[in-house]
C-alpha cells in the first residue's frame, strides 16, 4: 500500500509490465501467456444485472470475495490505480494494478480490466464484466492473459493457472450472492 499512497501523493505512477494492453477487450490474447475464460451465470433479469455490475465496478466483488482493495477512485475508471492483496500476514501477496478500459452500457454489458504494474508477480491483463443476455440470464465473465514476472510466480509453475481459475470462479460465487440480495 505505501506505493500506491506515494504514488497517490506524487502523481509517479508505476508503469504497466506488459505491452499488450486493451487485448482483453481487442481480441484476441496474445500469444506467450497463459490465457483464462471463466463464465459464471449470476441470475435473471435487469435488478440483477444492475446490481452486479455495481459490485463488479465499485470494488465490492472483490472485498466481499476475500481481497484487500486500495483503490484511487471509488469506481473503475482508465487510469485508476488498484492495489489488490490476498493472503495472511507475511503470506500476504500484494499486485499493484491500473484500471486500462471500462465499460459501462446500461442496457446490458458493465465491467473493467486492469492490468499489472511494476511489482506484481504477474505481468498481463484481467477483465471483470458482467452481461446481460437477450434470454434475461446475467453472466459474469473473467478473461485474463498473464505470465510469470516475480521468481515465485514462475517457481509455481502450473499450480499458477490453477489458483487463478479458482480465484475467478470464487469472485464468479461471490457476485451472485450479492447479485441475489
Amino acid at each position: 500500500m505505501t506505493r500506491l499512497i506515494r504514488s497517490l501523493a506524487t502523481g509517479d505512477t508505476p508503469s504497466l509490465n506488459y505491452p499488450e494492453v486493451g487485448a482483453t477487450r481487442t481480441r484476441p490474447l496474445p500469444a506467450g501467456y497463459h490465457h483464462l475464460h471463466v463464465e459464471v451465470l449470476v441470475g435473471r433479469g435487469r435488478d440483477v444485472f444492475l446490481e452486479a455490475g455495481t459490485a463488479v465496478t465499485t470494488w465490492r466483488m472483490h472485498r466481499a470475495s476475500g481481497a484487500r482493495i486500495h483503490a484511487e477512485s471509488p469506481r473503475a475508471e482508465p487510469g485508476t490505480g488498484v492495489e489488490v492483496s490476498l493472503g495472511l500476514g507475511p503470506l500476504r501477496l500484494t499486485a499493484p494494478c491500473e484500471v486500462v478500459w471500462t465499460v459501462y452500457e446500461e442496457d446490458d454489458r458493465t465491467g473493467f480490466a486492469y492490468g499489472t504494474r511494476q511489482g506484481h508477480p504477474e505481468s498481463g491483463e484481467e477483465s471483470f464484466v458482467v452481461d446481460l443476455r437477450a434470454d434475461g440470464t446475467v453472466w459474469f465473465t473473467v478473461t485474463a492473459f498473464s505470465r510469470p514476472a516475480r521468481w515465485y510466480t514462475r517457481a509455481g509453475g502450473p499450480l499458477v493457472p490453477v489458483l487463478q481459475r479458482w480465484y475467478a470462479r470464487r469472485l464468479g460465487r461471490t457476485l451472485r450472492k450479492i447479485a441475489a440480495g
